[in-house]
């Protein structure tokens, strides 16, 4: 564990050597991990940060079945509807298209921009980032761009927008014949690989990485 800032000597070392925690705002010395290892806080047990192995490699692996699954998701039928002898199938683009056709061109905007484009923006600031690292390349511009992305995460709400297409199925299954499309099962499984890049891609390896404190991060 990290040593708390009231140590002998602690208070005089840089701000690059120490860290705070997140939960109870303790500042301690920032400790050097072997691959594998973690830095709890020793006050409340929060984990710091973690040092797991090939988080570049990893992260390039899911960045890049997310962006395969991004079109398909978007474009294939989430469900297909039959009500009285007629049919329809549902797309997150054609439920884009069809809020802007009926006049609410500002929730069409709205819907776009969390459902489709903020995503697949953040997933390319991703792959450029982890491109920038793992090829030592564009390092200022990586940092820019891990900046872009760090500002859209909270935009991106992929969740909302699965919860409202389950929250419809359920309430039309006694009016209709609902049947699950392809788009619902590549949406579910786009929204489980971003999830997972979360976890697996490793802030502080990649903030190091890319200041170019830590040349092995993708080790």
């Amino acid at each position: 564990m990290p040593d708390p800032v009231d140590a002998p000597g602690l208070s005089d070392l840089p701000l690059d050597d120490l860290v705070a925690c997140h939960e109870c705002d303790l500042l301690m010395r920032k400790p050097q991990l072997a691959h594998g290892e973690k830095a709890l806080c020793p006050r409340c047990g929060y984990e710091l940060y973690a040092h797991p192995h090939n988080v570049v490699e990893r992260s390039l692996a899911l960045v890049i079945a997310a962006l395969l699954l991004y079109v398909p998701a978007n474009f294939l039928p989430i469900m297909q509807l039959h009500l009285l002898g007629q049919s329809s199938h549902d797309t997150v683009w054609s439920g884009v298209v069809g809020l802007f056709d009926t006049g609410m061109q500002g929730v069409a905007v709205v819907v776009f921009l969390c459902s489709m484009g903020i995503p697949l923006l953040k997933l390319l600031c991703q792959l450029l980032v982890l491109l920038s690292v793992r090829f030592d390349i564009g390092r200022s511009y990586g940092l820019l761009l891990y900046r872009i992305y760090h500002h859209l995460r909270d935009w991106g709400m992929l969740e909302v927008y699965l919860m409202g297409v389950l929250v419809a199925i359920v309430k039309l299954a006694d009016l209709a014949s609902i049947t699950v499309g392809l788009g619902l099962v590549c949406f579910i499984s786009l929204l489980l690989l971003q999830v997972l890049l979360e976890v697996v891609m490793s802030p502080h390896q990649i903030w190091q990485a890319l200041s170019g404190e830590d040349a092995h991060a993708g080790n």
